[in-house]
Formats: C-alpha cells, structure tokens, sequence
C-alpha cells in the first residue's frame, strides 16, 4: 500500500514538470529576440525535473516539432550543418540540468544557467566556424567567429535565466502551495 502512495505523488510530479516543460516549449513560437528562446531553461529545467528518456526527449522533440514551423514563418531553413551541434549542446543542458534533480537552489540553478549558455555558446560557434565559410580555418578565424558572435551570448544568457528562473519558479511554486506532494526529490524524502 505504501508503494502505491508513493508512486502517485512522483507521477503527479512528472505531470506537473512535463505541462510546465510543454508550456514553455511552445514560447518558442511566440516572436522574440534573437536568441533570446526558452529551449535553453527548458532543456536545463527537463534535466533536473523529469527523468532518463523524457528529459532527452523534450528539447530534441521541441527542436524537430518548431524548427519547421519557424522555417515557414520566417523563410530560413529549418535544418542546417550546425542542427546536429544545436541539438546536441541542449542535450548538454539536459545533462547538466540532471545534476539539479534534488535542488532548488536559485544559486545553484543560476550557476547551472551561465554554464549552459556559455557552453551552446562555445558548442554552436565552433560549429559554425568548423562547418561553415564565413572565416578562416585557422585559430584566428576561431576567434573571429567567436568575437562576432559574443553579442548573441548575452542575449542567450538573458533568455536562459528568464525562462530557467519563470520554469524552476512556477515548478517550486506550484509544488509548494498546489501540489505539495511534488516537491524535489530530496524534500520528498525529508531533506533539504
């Protein structure tokens, strides 16, 4: 009997991280600054709130569901030689995300929030030097490309925190005062 009364209150939890996952997913839709887009605070906050495959899933299904969706809006291509790269650095966010599974720590999770950005950043521009003709294949043209770029840093740290803060909020929130069952793992067991 016990084990049932457990189980019910993680699977709630997963409901509640996975609407709040899906509703900020879907602000990708909504016009917004370059690089200023929830996937970042979306995948960290999948990592660190839902579990294994699901957290993997969401920022790669987010990805393949909207890209086409902002490619015929916008006219660009949905997919490109850095896609793979794209993907992959939020597949990192998710990982790191995962090391947040028993906290709710604002420091910690803004921590985990510059680390991510500042690895898409590191991640997508190499891949942009590596795989494009912009600049030169030289250490020099590395530098280029990332001194170019480092006004998008900026605005992708900016939309991290925003939507990494709004995500891990509502979910301490909401667990806290709605559904107090769905606390973190750790305060579930009486920690924290």
């Amino acid at each position: 009997m016990k084990r049932a009364h457990m189980a019910n209150p993680l699977r709630r939890f997963r409901l509640l991280a996975l609407g709040l996952t899906v509703a900020g997913a879907l602000t990708r839709l909504i016009p917004h600054p370059p690089n200023f887009a929830p996937v970042g605070g979306v995948s960290l906050f999948a990592g660190a709130r839902l579990r294994g495959w699901q957290a993997y899933l969401v920022p790669l299904l987010l990805m393949a569901v909207t890209d086409p969706m902002l490619s015929a809006l916008y006219g660009f291509s949905a997919y490109s030689a850095i896609t793979p790269f794209v993907y992959g650095s939020f597949l990192v966010n998710v990982w790191i995300g995962s090391r947040l599974r028993t906290s709710e720590r604002p420091l910690r999770i803004g921590a985990a929030v510059a680390v991510c950005s500042l690895q898409f950043f590191l991640v997508t521009n190499f891949a942009v030097w590596l795989m494009g003709s912009l600049y030169p294949h030289s250490i020099a043209g590395l530098g280029a490309c990332y001194a170019t770029a480092l006004p998008f840093l900026g605005r992708t740290l900016a939309g991290d925190l925003f939507y990494s803060a709004a995500l891990f909020g509502l979910h301490a929130w909401l667990s806290g005062r709605v559904y107090q069952p769905e606390r973190t793992t750790l305060e579930s067991a009486g920690g924290l």
